[in-house]
């Protein structure tokens, strides 16, 4: 009699507790907010609930019940369609401009953010990719050694620098250099993984470095962010005020936090992007060093869940697709919360689970039933 197999309990349970906690935190966090604009202390509680959960549990169920080798085969198409539409963001009437940028789809009052999803598309498609094309075959002879480096070099390195040079170019117009950086790393990090050539990835590594410095000397704003992290008090009140009310929320919430719901720089005209990118600062406001240190400890644990899940996996495709979701989750939520603590330059990045917004959420929900779908099958 076949053994019935069961999910990763742990990895669902730490999930659930992470988003029911974080639907908590909003319901107090955004209630000022929302009634100072739309006389309602709930509109923004519902509106996450509306077009975060119920898309995020839908997405979830479709990764965790269709077999995984159905996302192999259609990775291609998933990461074509997407691309499309981050490039049609660009079109009048489609694309809705916000802070400067231009990164939404905008359907009748709906939006959608595609950079959001293309993190899990682009995971799949060079999951796919790889474990059909890499070889882990070992060399016997120098001809034999040759000839890999060559089909790697060709048929490998080259079609992935193309891959992320195309992504690279529709994030760059977007202005969105910190997804870019979360999906580039997250790539990387997958490319690696497949035990592809060393100097592949240093490679990247130094056109990366050469490709940021670029855009820090060309692009002004890029380069105010990185003066306002290594001198946060040269425009307090300008460029560096957010990273200055974000240290100010961390600081006043001492040891145990002034409690939920407490916060004062959740209300209006003091931390901007309060319930979104700086969500890490009021956190640590009201819950304290504690709340902070326990949220930093679950992803932690989420990271080593996902670590565990992918070294227990049966397949190459299960194997990359278990890191790669792991990687861009876990290094998403530690960059947002070193910039809210000014130990990295402000990356206006949503905290995983946690940020006010549906895209984010939802797909990330949809990686996490990657990760289910994949333990379940081990």
């Amino acid at each position: 009699m076949p053994v019935k197999k069961h999910f990763n309990y742990f990895l669902f349970f730490l999930v659930v507790l992470l988003v029911g906690f974080s639907m908590l935190f909003l319901a107090c966090l955004t209630a000022p907010v929302s009634l100072q604009r739309f006389n309602n202390t709930t509109y923004y509680l519902y509106h996450q609930f509306i077009f975060g959960i119920l898309p995020a549990i839908v997405l979830g169920l479709l990764a965790y019940k269709i077999p995984l080798s159905f996302w192999k085969k259609f990775a291609p198409l998933l990461v074509f369609l997407n691309l499309i539409a981050v490039f049609l963001v660009f079109l009048p009437g489609m694309g809705a401009k916000a802070g400067g940028a231009t990164r939404w789809l905008s359907f009748g009052g709906f939006g959608v953010q595609p950079s959001e999803f293309l993190k899990i598309t682009a995971i799949l498609y060079l999951s796919a990719w790889i474990a059909s094309k890499l070889s882990e075959g070992g060399s016997s002879d120098w001809k034999s050694s040759a000839k890999k480096g060559y089909y790697n070099l060709i048929y490998i390195f080259a079609p992935f620098l193309i891959f992320l040079g195309l992504i690279s170019v529709a994030l760059y117009f977007q202005r969105d250099a910190s997804t870019l950086g979360i999906i580039a790393i997250t790539l990387l990090v997958l490319y690696f993984s497949a035990k592809t050539p060393i100097w592949h990835t240093l490679f990247v590594i130094v056109a990366g470095l050469g490709s940021l410095l670029a855009m820090v000397k060309f692009e002004p704003y890029r380069l105010d962010r990185w003066l306002i992290f290594l001198h946060p008090n040269v425009d307090p009140l300008g460029k560096g005020f957010q990273l200055r009310q974000s240290l100010i929320s961390l600081g006043s919430g001492g040891v145990f936090g002034k409690g939920l719901g407490m916060s004062v720089e959740k209300f209006p005209g003091f931390l901007p992007q309060a319930m979104s990118d700086s969500i890490f600062a009021i956190i640590g406001e009201e819950l304290g060093i504690i709340g902070c240190a326990a949220l930093v400890v679950m992803f932690i644990l989420f990271l080593w869940l996902g670590i565990k899940i992918s070294k227990n996996s049966n397949d190459k495709f299960s194997k990359m697709v278990a890191i790669g979701i792991v990687t861009w989750i876990t290094l998403q939520a530690f960059i947002n919360m070193a910039s809210v603590a000014g130990i990295f330059p402000l990356a206006g990045i949503p905290l995983p689970f946690f940020s006010y917004g549906g895209s984010h959420l939802a797909v990330e929900i949809f990686g996490v039933g990657f990760l289910l779908n994949i333990s379940k099958n081990t």
